[in-house]
């Protein structure tokens, strides 16, 4: 199969393109080609690559032509974040496609219910990106004359960026906190939550979507890992990755964001309020789905990385050094 990716060289993309091609599809990687692929593969070299500027190309109502012009046969558009860039590329695209996998997110839901949350359950946005990637996936998948379906990743992990720690912001120098047991805040109790999924198991599910598509056209699927974590139990983690114990103080949510720089308060708040936890059953039943790591394996690669290219220091004060630690959770089958 002939498969267009737009953003083939993002977190996703990354993993998503070595994997289509190994598995035997002819691929092209549409991107701004401004940067390389995450971590480098021999597959790269059979990849058809592209550069386009999207937004440009939007703008003079090019773009879905030239989408179309590179012959798909399927299209992944990991790069939509709004409903005329979505009904802009659909037009252009329909009766040429026999399939186009949108990448949504799992803040289409806003507060959860009942967790773990469900496709099913209603769509409740709170903030600009999950409203537009709601009315993306809403309008998409009330077509019904082109053969779409839509995949909701959780916090995204893996090798080459920092990921979502137990503050739910991106600073790295939490993680260093937490090896030197210096205290690091939470709000409330610490209770709330967070769904990371390791980037390959992202590229899976993508994969699954693509070659089992009787079972995924017309329908949404979360793509997380098989649990999420709370902020302490994360922190706790850690903390006991570098033979510390966690010091963590609990502030009611106000106080607990003037404890950090207005950035990381508002990425905290945003991740906060939406305290995600999803199920992936529906794609485990459907596509066949089976995340290879737990949402802690996940960090624990990515933190092994950043630990060794110098992005966060790996020792304690005491000289404890980052401990290399086997998971024995068992995974889904």
């Amino acid at each position: 199969m002939r498969i267009v990716v737009i953003g083939g060289t993002g977190h996703v993309g990354t993993c998503l393109t070595p994997r289509l091609v190994e598995a035997g599809h002819e691929v092209v990687v549409v991107s701004r080609g401004q940067r390389l692929p995450y971590q480098p593969h021999s597959a790269w070299s059979r990849v058809e690559m592209v550069t386009l500027d999207r937004e440009a190309l939007e703008r003079e109502g090019t773009f879905g032509a030239a989408i179309r012009s590179l012959r798909p046969e399927a299209v992944v558009d990991m790069l939509c974040f709004n409903e005329a860039s979505a009904r802009s590329l659909v037009e252009a695209l329909r009766g040429s496609v026999q399939r186009f996998v949108h990448c949504g997110t799992v803040w289409v839901h806003g507060s959860n219910v009942e967790v773990p949350m469900l496709e099913s359950a209603p769509r409740a946005p709170i903030d600009d990106y999950g409203i537009n990637k709601a009315a993306v996936e809403r309008y998409l998948l009330g077509l019904t004359d082109f053969p779409v379906t839509v995949l909701h990743p959780g916090h995204i992990v893996g090798v080459g960026w920092a990921p979502l720690n137990p503050q739910a912001n991106f600073n790295p120098k939490v993680y260093e906190a937490l090896a030197r047991g210096e205290e690091v805040t939470l709000p409330n109790l610490g209770l709330e939550t967070m769904h990371h999924v390791h980037a390959d198991d992202v590229a899976q599910a993508f994969q699954l979507a693509l070659e089992r598509w009787d079972a995924a056209v017309g329908e949404s699927f979360f793509v997380v890992s098989r649990g999420a974590l709370t902020m302490r139990g994360y922190a706790e983690a850690v903390a006991g990755w570098f033979g510390k114990q966690a010091k963590l103080c609990y502030l009611p949510v106000e106080e607990w964001k003037e404890t950090m720089d207005p950035k990381d308060a508002a990425a905290g708040y945003a991740h906060l309020i939406h305290s995600t936890h999803c199920s992936p059953l529906k794609a485990m039943e459907r596509l066949g789905y089976r995340p290879r790591y737990t949402s802690l394996e996940a960090v624990h690669e990515a933190l092994e990385w950043m630990i060794a290219k110098g992005k966060v220091q790996g020792r304690a004060e005491d000289g404890r050094q980052f401990i290399a630690v086997n998971f024995d959770f068992p995974l889904l089958h």
